[in-house]
């Protein structure tokens, strides 16, 4: 590559500002390979003057290995092969940001013999901050030359309003409208009128239950006993069991029905308070069926205390 295709850009809206710092020099392997690069770095030495040239590949900017200080160089020239620049079409907008923070405020960036597909770039570059200068393709040493603007491009909101007193329109609200969709969400509609639940009760609702026996049902098992202040009847009727109960009074012996009556259930229970213990042949009668004898007395009955009278009222349901 001629020297002449690296310092000769010129440009009449160049800036006369020269911006400080090292120059930057980004090439490829295969830039490397074909000495393009070399004669970039070359001419470089011998025109920056009194600037240093840094040396960079663009591998390492791509893949994240390093990347450029900020507001450091006064120029960057990148110098790659045709390919080089076809693979860094999908990568090329991150490398862009980099470039342009790499730069100091009013610094170029020179892209070097650039295929066809880059000179659609000023749009990308100009979107990511650069301003195009020089943009030439139909010479023996095609090139894009951009700037790093003095100030950021992007300018921020006003907070005051214009000087000629202009406000920005806003659209007028609609309160109905706005109403409509507040009763959208809205559990209730504000033209729904109210219930009060006190007005539906009546005096029956309001008034307490009063507890009442459970309906006798002849042949059928009673699941209550009578209540205090009985007036069905029931009460009576347990009176009249009660008198006519029989009473069986189950000893070793087996099981013997003794007699009816509440006194005579009252004599039972006193003699068989004053018996001796009975005394059982296997010692595992009290324990209940599953360790009793299959010719035990106590056969499906309850468990008991040791030595203790079992007493069965033949007037209850489970028997």
């Amino acid at each position: 590559m001629a020297p002449t295709s690296v310092d000769s850009a010129s440009s009449p809206t160049q800036s006369v500002h020269i911006p400080e710092g090292p120059e930057l020099a980004i090439g490829s392997l295969g830039t490397a390979q074909d000495g393009k690069y070399q004669a970039v770095i070359s001419n470089l030495n011998e025109t920056s003057g009194s600037k240093a040239v840094e040396r960079q590949t663009l591998d390492r900017l791509v893949d994240g290995a390093t990347s450029l200080p900020p507001s450091t160089y006064s120029s960057i020239y990148v110098v790659l092969t045709s390919s080089d620049y076809s693979s860094l079409l999908p990568n090329l907008k991150p490398l862009l940001k980099q470039l342009l923070d790499g730069l100091n405020p009013l610094g170029k960036l020179y892209l070097l013999d650039p295929t066809s597909e880059f000179f659609n770039l000023p749009d990308e570059l100009t979107l990511s901050g650069f301003s195009v200068i020089e943009s030439t393709s139909d010479t023996e040493e095609p090139r894009i030359v951009a700037q790093k603007p003095a100030t950021p491009t992007s300018t921020p909101i006003p907070s005051k309003p214009p000087a000629n007193g202009a406000l920005p329109l806003r659209r007028k609200a609609d309160p109905a409208r706005q109403a409509s969709k507040k009763a959208v969400w809205t559990l209730s509609s504000p033209s729904t009128p109210t219930i009060d639940g006190e007005t539906l009760l009546t005096d029956a609702d309001r008034a307490r239950p009063i507890p009442t026996c459970e309906p006798v049902t002849a042949g059928a098992p009673r699941r209550k006993k009578a209540c205090k202040n009985c007036s069905c009847g029931l009460a009576e009727l347990e009176a009249e069991e009660a008198l006519a109960e029989k009473v069986v009074l189950l000893d070793i012996n087996g099981a013997v029905e003794v007699g009816s009556g509440e006194e005579e259930k009252q004599r039972l229970l006193a003699a068989a308070k004053a018996a001796p213990k009975a005394t059982s042949s296997c010692g595992n009668c009290f324990l209940g069926d599953a360790f009793r004898c299959a010719s035990c007395p106590y056969l499906g009955l309850p468990a008991f205390n040791p030595g203790e009278k079992v007493e069965i009222d033949l007037s209850t349901d489970d028997i």
